[in-house]
């Protein structure tokens, strides 16, 4: 969870939206494949102790993972290696021992830390989430591995980067601090070794990970916890009064360190540091600067702007002429998570939508935290829905140009009843994302929804009964979504030609643009 100077927290967030709800419900029949394992589907054991901190039944992690040799170690937790029995594959396990968790905010920070890691999931450059387990002394999170190690100790390897490795480098890195920040996101602990590779390969892509101290946050918020790491706390945290700001003045940080080797502002004492962080002056004199380009020292300063409301944004680094100087800057606005979503959805079938809509059904709280808090931000009178020019002032604010038809476009997708808003399970429909559809047990309920009779196939009458329900009715596109799913051509779908359709990519529009990863 990185290492942790909180002194206060900030008022509590406003009132939940109202809950999703519960998924239909049906008998399995002897046709179908039997419902996945769980600890509620066991008729003749008994339930599993409610676990304190992820608020949901604890589990052995062993029965499913070996836990292999410690790969690193922070303030709150252990990571190991793990690896998943059934396949052999292997992944990062990060354990927080319960102990360690001290008082309610210690807590809610694991917890947040959970939410915000499924939040992100599908990202390119951050670390995926796999799964989230509590047992009597700990929680584990299991991640995917990132053998190539800390971007840390690569940096002390080589002593410092050349310039163009250094701008590739930071390109990739902003790029992350802009998605986050796009789906409501402040990393607030941004620092080398919070980034890792994926490989030991020269050129491994960049994974951003600990979002121990990370917090959702909305448009014009202010934060007032003082959270980081000495060398890389922006001096607007050390006043008590911050935004999103502070993760760009923390990669500014990074980028004098892979420059130079040294960080910009140093002393004996902590309390030294954070003296010099608010005095703001930074070296330019000392070797190696006489020596790197103008360019280069122009954005650091820029990024390392005192004042929060002069600093640089994301959008500006990656325009920068340093940044654009024999490589790739983009010429449009970055990309927007929440709207590639809603893109997506509008480019899927009735049929895939209405059973993404049985699956927000069963997405737990955990999972969902993160569009919760993007719906209750772009709901901004609290009605419990989101107006077209709510929609269009909030990707607005994420930094997304869009036409007046484009945003209408969006509406009329997310909008499955028809009735000129999203609501709140619309949004969550719409934005949630796609590996959401590899849980087996998501995938059962949604087929046993559109199969009514429990036979173990889905029928063209049943399909269109079950869109009908949904207000999504229409027959000629029914008769081809039969058509593209039912691989052996017997006029129904079975379960495996379902989760096959389900799980299959959804072409995505010619104007969505693809993020390249960016490569060290």
């Amino acid at each position: 969870m990185g290492n942790c100077f909180c002194y206060g927290k900030s008022s509590d967030p406003p009132a939940d939206p109202p809950p999703l709800s519960d998924p239909p419900n049906s008998t399995p029949s002897p046709h179908k494949p039997s419902p996945p394992p769980s600890s509620t589907a066991r008729p003749h054991t008994k339930p599993a102790a409610i676990g304190p901190v992820l608020g949901r039944p604890m589990e052995d992690i062993r029965a499913t993972y070996s836990i292999g040799k410690e790969l690193g170690r922070g303030q709150f937790g252990i990571t190991y290696l793990c690896t998943r029995k059934a396949t052999g594959e292997q992944f990062a396990c990060k354990t927080i021992a319960k102990r360690k968790l001290v008082n309610k905010e210690d807590v809610e920070d694991v917890r947040r830390e959970v939410q915000i890691m499924h939040h992100l999931t599908g990202q390119p450059n951050i670390v995926e989430l796999k799964g989230a387990y509590e047992d009597k002394q700990s929680v584990h999170l299991v991640m995917e591995l990132c053998a190539g190690g800390e971007l840390f100790d690569r940096i002390i390897a080589k002593g410092h980067y050349t310039e163009r490795a250094a701008a590739s480098l930071l390109r990739t890195i902003v790029q992350i601090v802009h998605t986050c920040h796009s789906m409501g996101v402040v990393h607030r602990d941004l620092k080398p070794e919070n980034f890792l590779l994926l490989s030991k390969d020269e050129n491994s892509p960049l994974k951003a990970t600990d979002f121990g101290l990370s917090v959702f946050f909305k448009q014009g918020e202010v934060l007032k916890d003082i959270v980081g790491s000495a060398y890389y706390i922006a001096p607007e945290v050390l006043k008590r009064r911050y935004g999103p700001e502070v993760d760009i003045w923390s990669i500014g940080v990074m980028l004098y360190i892979l420059l130079c080797g040294v960080p910009p502002f140093w002393a004996e004492t902590e309390h030294g540091i954070f003296n010099a962080i608010l005095r703001g002056q930074v070296d330019f004199a000392s070797d190696p600067w006489p020596n790197i380009s103008a360019g280069a020292k122009d954005l650091v300063k820029k990024m390392l702007t005192v004042d929060p409301r002069q600093r640089i944004t994301a959008f500006e680094v990656l325009n920068h002429p340093w940044i654009k100087e024999d490589g790739e800057a983009p010429d449009t606005p970055l990309d927007n998570a929440v709207l590639n979503r809603l893109k997506q959805f509008t480019a899927m079938n009735q049929f895939k939508k209405a059973a993404l809509r049985v699956i927000a059904g069963c997405l737990s709280e955990e999972e969902i935290r993160g569009l919760k808090e993007m719906f209750k931000s772009m709901d901004t009178d609290n009605s419990g829905s989101i107006t077209l020019e709510e929609l269009k002032q909030g990707l607005c604010k994420q930094g997304t140009k869009l036409t007046e038809n484009e945003v209408k476009q969006l509406m009329e997708a997310a909008d499955a009843d028809g009735n000129g808003t999203i609501d709140y399970e619309e949004f969550i429909t719409a934005t949630m994302h796609m590996n959401r559809m590899d849980k087996e047990d998501h995938l059962y309920t949604a087929f046993q929804y559109f199969d009514k009779d429990n036979s173990g196939y889905i029928t063209k009458e049943e399909l269109e009964q079950a869109l009908k329900e949904q207000g999504m009715l229409e027959g000629q596109e029914i008769k081809e979504i039969i058509s593209d799913a039912d691989a052996d051509n017997d006029g129904r779908i079975n379960y495996d030609e379902f989760a096959e359709m389900m799980r299959k990519g959804t072409p995505e529009p010619n104007n969505l643009k693809k993020r390249r990863d960016v490569f060290i």
